[in-house]
């Protein structure tokens, strides 16, 4: 609910503070207090239009802050969720309007878009009046409204994943009939392509495993000669290894004699014998791996020419070889197994639509007979609204040729003002002052379902009086029992139904340079005193306050 509206510097309003209440909360007041200009400023803080007209004359900007009690799961406090903001229970909307006409938004005084603004406005406040048709214009909002009478939203939600999985089948199978299509433009070539990719049997890596291999084969080749004269000089017929193995046997016999000559020169020459010995070792090696086969490197270059080959072919990188032939090959199964797979897919969309189908059946069921609820509803309340010839009823035009998430129905309410006359379209066929009364019927029979939070019914009054006035009086004063309402009104009948009545004036200041709107609450003797002006008009006499005081005794009765 609205708790509290302040404004500051809109059009005649320099400061205004207005604490609300739950409950019927009714603005009286002379034509051009400022009425309008309360609901205009209001209407900006739920996201609507900006003008930089609405500025007070000489202020630099003026601004609107509505703050809401929220309850819990709102379908407001999401938009708190995607803004990052927490759920306190308490809402904040801001609206700056500049005077150069730009406007700035905010949400717990935290700057959002506009369009933010207004979504979370729509879920809070609905403004309807005479000329605001935003509530019964969209045919999509009669067929909330109804599903919201019924109580149908979880069959709605159930239509609505029907739908989903409907559709995603329907993705999927289309999706396959594409590529059995692509893939049987392409057949000969893919068949071509994915034998040859086969028979070449590439592998990830290989390009590069031969092209090390080739190039150590052909530096071994360039290398190995010099190896071969290195390993004749070391083990070959005129190796130093013999003579050496001589002179040392013949040392180690004179080492007892003399060992201090001999035993240094024995270590040194053990050592040169044995490194002559790991060089013969290593060259043999070395030998051995230098030496290739050339039927093996000519294997390894026709394998290179032909992973290239395909390279180029195929415009793709020898290393992307194996998967694009795992593609080819794919693609390929798809054809030869794309029948079957297509039956498979075509069986899941029957059954989809199959399923989606029985539960918008049932939808629409529900909805017709609900819709039946409604009308006898609704008409219950015209009579007492002076609408006695007046006939309501819900209009439902459902196709399965046309079906949508929320089913195949459109729902539109339609109307009959006299007998005899056609009926039409509600917005359409009737006047203004029926259309508000229409909607206030609507509103008490839908009670808090499908409705927001508050409401705010602008002059629906207007035209009428007598036992009219009373009958929207008693109506809203219902309707106020599960929902805020607050209405503008010169009815005295509705303003005596009020639990919070306030009286919008103007104040003139500046010894009579200026005007600015002031709100004030009324209680008591004063509040007797405003019904008894709008019964009487400019002079208040005896017998309009002794009408008030009837009109405020009948209404707490």
């Amino acid at each position: 609910m609205l708790a509290r509206l302040s404004i500051r510097d809109i059009v005649l309003i320099e400061r205004l503070d207005i604490d609300f209440t739950r409950g019927l909360a009714v603005l009286t007041g002379e034509t051009g207090a400022g009425k309008s200009i309360l609901l205009d400023a209001f209407a900006l803080a739920l996201g609507g239009r900006g003008d930089a007209s609405l500025v007070r004359h000489g202020a630099e900007q003026g601004q609107v802050t509505a703050v809401f009690d929220v309850p819990k799961n709102h379908p407001a406090t999401a938009i708190l969720k995607d803004n990052g903001l927490d759920d306190t229970g308490e809402m904040i909307l801001r609206r700056v309007q500049l005077a150069d006409g730009r406007t700035r938004a905010f949400l717990n005084d935290q700057a959002v878009s506009v369009q933010t603004l207004k979504g979370i406005g729509a879920s809070l406040v609905e403004i309807h009046g005479q000329h605001d048709d935003r509530a019964l214009v969209d045919a999509a909002t009669h067929r909330r409204l109804l599903d919201a009478f019924a109580g149908l939203e979880k069959s709605v939600e159930a239509v609505q994943g029907f739908w989903d999985a409907r559709r995603t089948a329907r993705t999927e199978l289309d999706a396959h009939r594409a590529g059995m299509e692509r893939a049987a433009r392409d057949a000969d070539y893919l068949r071509h392509a994915s034998d040859e990719l086969i028979a070449l049997k590439p592998r990830d890596g290989e390009e590069t495993q031969l092209a090390e291999r080739r190039t150590a084969m052909m530096q071994g080749e360039k290398i190995s000669e010099d190896l071969r004269e290195a390993l004749a000089a070391v083990g070959g017929p005129h190796s130093p290894i013999a003579a050496v193995a001589a002179a040392i046997r013949r040392l180690e016999r004179r080492t007892a004699s003399a060992p201090k000559l001999v035993d240094d020169a024995l270590k040194s020459m053990d050592v040169a014998i044995n490194a002559l010995a790991d060089a013969e070792h290593y060259l043999n090696s070395a030998i051995q791996a230098a030496d290739f086969d050339p039927a093996e490197l000519e294997r390894i270059e026709e394998r290179l020419f032909a992973l290239r080959a395909a390279s180029r072919k195929y415009s793709t990188p020898v290393d992307g070889l194996a998967a694009l032939a795992e593609k080819f090959k794919s693609d390929v199964a798809m054809i030869d197994a794309g029948a079957d797979r297509l039956k498979v897919l075509e069986k899941a969309v029957g059954e989809a639509d199959a399923a989606y189908l029985d539960a918008a059946k049932k939808l629409s069921a529900a909805r017709t007979k609900a819709a039946d609820k409604l009308n006898k509803a609704v008409n219950a309340e015209l009579a007492p609204l002076k609408l006695e010839r007046a006939k309501f009823s819900t209009q439902i035009d459902s196709d399965p040729q046309s079906p949508g998430p929320e089913g195949f129905d459109r729902v539109e309410f339609w109307v009959q003002t006299n007998p005899g006359t056609k009926p039409g379209p509600l917005m359409k066929v009737a006047s203004g002052g029926e259309l508000s009364r229409f909607l206030l019927a609507l509103k008490v029979v839908l009670s808090d379902r499908g409705s927001a939070p508050t409401l705010v019914f602008d002059e629906i009054d207007t035209g009428v009086g007598g036992a009219v006035a009373d009958a929207i009086g008693a109506r809203l004063a219902r309707l106020a029992e599960k929902v805020q309402v607050m209405a503008v009104t010169h009815a005295p009948q509705v303003a005596a139904r009020a639990d919070q009545h306030l009286l919008i004036s103007k104040e003139a200041l500046d010894k009579g340079k200026r005007v600015a709107t002031r709100v004030a609450p009324l209680l008591k003797d004063h509040r007797r005193e405003e019904i008894a002006r709008m019964l009487a008009g400019a002079e208040i006499t005896a017998e309009a306050r002794a009408a008030a005081e009837r009109l405020l005794k009948a209404a707490t009765a």
